[in-house]
């Protein structure tokens, strides 16, 4: 009778307890490695600014969002930036991070997303009890819209303050770029091109945003969509227009059914790509 190898009772073994140790998410490396939390964690330390690219209604992103901007601002000084507060509530956002007003006037007074108290607020309570800067990165959502119906040139009719709330005009824009034309495609052409230049504005604040409130020594950590900075464009792309030399890292959140091995559509999309199951719970 054959002899059974070792080795391959162990692999064997290895194989049924992973599969039994239900994990709710798994990283990757650009190139559908399987990587880890202190890897990240490492890499984050060294960089400029992260992109941490989330699914909105993901409870596993969200926590991990906020494990990661613990476990950085234990390490080095940090500089908080969300998608989720538009520019022109900074004054609210402001006033709420020195106790200004509480909870309940900074809800009233700003338009904060339905699911901020649950999925953001963790974060912007970080950032108040610890004394750090949270930035609104976003467009005002009404100029968004506005170009959607208009174009970018639309922007130019805007008041002196209302430009304060937007990158600086002209805003440059590559309509080449994957993910603006994958745009159009998914939409079979409704919108015109007039959609990816709304989308190219928010992504254009968001980097001015992030770039005009860096610090020196200090690592931006900013929180958007993931599909603001997937395949290295959209933020990315607007910040590494700007300064070259910056050092970012990407973070895209996707979704699947078996969380061990990276699905090969997924590959570059970032530098971590984070693989959540899909059966975890939404937040909304």
């Amino acid at each position: 009778m054959k002899k059974i190898r070792p080795l391959f009772i162990f692999l064997f073994f290895v194989t049924i307890l992973q599969a039994q140790d239900k994990m709710p998410y798994q990283l990757f490396d650009k190139k559908g490695k399987k990587s880890t939390y202190s890897k990240l964690l490492k890499t984050a330390e060294k960089t400029d600014v992260v992109l941490f690219g989330e699914h909105h209604d993901n409870s596993v992103v969200h926590w991990l969002q906020l494990e990661l901007t613990k476990d950085l601002g234990e390490k080095k000084d940090v500089v908080l930036g969300a998608e989720m507060i538009e520019a022109d509530n900074q004054k609210q956002l402001d006033q709420y991070l020195r106790g200004e007003i509480d909870q309940k006037a900074f809800d009233t007074l700003a338009r904060l997303w339905n699911n901020h108290k649950t999925d953001y607020k963790p974060l912007v309570d970080y950032a108040k009890e610890h004394h750090k800067h949270f930035v609104a990165t976003n467009v005002p959502r009404r100029y968004a819209s506005m170009v959607f119906k208009k174009g970018l040139e639309i922007l130019e009719t805007l008041t002196t303050e209302e430009k304060t709330w937007i990158a600086p005009l002209p805003i440059a824009y590559d309509a080449q770029l994957p993910g603006y034309v994958k745009m159009i495609e998914m939409m079979g052409g409704h919108g015109g091109d007039n959609l990816p230049k709304a989308q190219a504005i928010k992504d254009a604040t968001m980097a001015y945003f992030i770039q005009k409130n860096q610090k020196p020594e200090a690592v931006f950590i900013h929180y958007n969509g993931t599909y603001h900075s997937d395949n290295f464009e959209g933020i990315y792309w607007y910040l590494k227009k700007t300064n070259p030399e910056s050092k970012i890292i990407t973070i895209a959140t996707v979704t699947q059914k078996n969380i061990s091995r990276l699905e090969a559509e997924h590959y570059n999309k970032a530098d971590y790509i984070l693989v959540v199951d899909e059966d975890v719970t939404k937040t909304y």
